[in-house]
């Protein structure tokens, strides 16, 4: 009787420890990196990058033991005109072949309300590092395909070029780009 409690209470333990910090990988099949930016101050640009990879811990007990850490390759920029492309991947932009990486990475987290996390890390773009806060909401949590536990997350932020020493066609493209990211992440 004691072996059966004691080996009860050691899956018990062992199931709560699992739980208590999950790791996932971000699927780019099922997630998208999204930027816009002003043009000549008259409308918005949008576009996306192709090639990006990532990873995630989340703790539902302490959101201080989660982290997200996030790679872009820059050289996948792609606004559907190739000439653009390749421009932005110049370095009056971002300077793809000198800094082929735009990374994130998380130093803290905090829960918010609404299923949002505050997310404090370092930014890495343009061979420049700043450390950056952004809002990162939880969408929701499931298994796709069956038996494979994912989590939705989505952030919407801004950074300034120019504050990463990009400084290509000041006054035609403005200094703020809008990024979305959204991601799902499996296990």
């Amino acid at each position: 009787m004691k072996m059966v409690a004691l080996a009860t209470l050691a899956a018990f333990l062992t199931v709560g420890t699992a739980r208590a910090a999950e790791n996932y990988k971000v699927d780019p099949v099922h997630s998208s990196v999204i930027f816009g930016v002003r043009h000549a101050n008259i409308g918005n640009v949008y576009g996306r990058f192709d090639d990006f990879s990532g990873a995630v811990t989340l703790d539902d007990a302490d959101a201080s033991k989660d982290s997200i850490s996030f790679e872009i390759q820059a050289a996948s920029v792609n606004t559907r005109v190739a000439k653009r492309d390749e421009h932005l991947r110049s370095p009056d932009f971002l300077n793809a072949r000198q800094y082929p990486k735009i990374s994130f990475k998380s130093t803290s987290v905090k829960k918010g309300e609404n299923n949002v996390l505050e997310v404090t890390g370092d930014l890495t773009l343009h061979g420049v590092t700043r450390a950056v806060t952004i809002p990162v909401q939880i969408l929701g949590t499931g298994q796709f395909p069956p038996g494979t536990p994912r989590v939705g997350m989505e952030a919407n932020f801004t950074v300034k070029r120019g504050e990463f020493d990009i400084k290509g066609m000041p006054g035609a493209v403005g200094d703020e780009i809008r990024l979305i990211v959204a991601v799902e992440a499996a296990k």
